[in-house]
């Protein structure tokens, strides 16, 4: 099994066409496809994120780095909410993403998501990160 994150980006085209579409037809599409991964148990997490007029940009190409609020000017996509799936295979993740209910502007970028495995067991930090997850994991577990 692997972790696969289902990017999700609109274009401002996409964005138009959602704010056409009554607000209850787009939850509830969302909703039956998250329903159905949660149903076939691939669904670890997802989440949708707020308009790009409430975020802000950390530009590390100065020193010290620049903040700058949104919206962020001219742009061809923005991210609008990611999935992530646990799935058996990259055709398998594949799959799912086409199941999405997105339209024309939209455009999923899926990515498999590292694990710690992924890494050289030998590297302080590593090991460092593989003891701060057992703990995460022993907390939760007490919740």
């Amino acid at each position: 099994m692997a972790k696969y994150m289902l990017i999700m980006r609109a274009s401002d085209e996409a964005v138009a066409a959602y704010q056409d579409m009554p607000f209850e037809q787009v939850i509830e599409a969302m909703g039956r496809y998250n329903e159905e991964m949660m149903k076939a148990g691939v669904l670890l997490a997802g989440e949708g994120l707020t308009d790009a007029s409430d975020g802000f940009v950390v530009d590390f190409s100065a020193e010290p780095p620049l903040v700058t609020d949104g919206p962020y000017g001219e742009t061809k996509e923005l991210f609008n909410g990611f999935w992530i799936l646990e799935v058996a295979s990259k055709e398998e993740a594949a799959e799912w993403a086409k199941r999405c209910p997105l339209g024309p502007g939209s455009k999923l970028e899926v990515r498999r998501v590292t694990e710690i495995e992924d890494f050289p067991q030998d590297n302080e930090w590593i090991q460092k990160e593989a003891g701060w997850r057992e703990e995460q994991a022993q907390r939760a577990a007490k919740a």
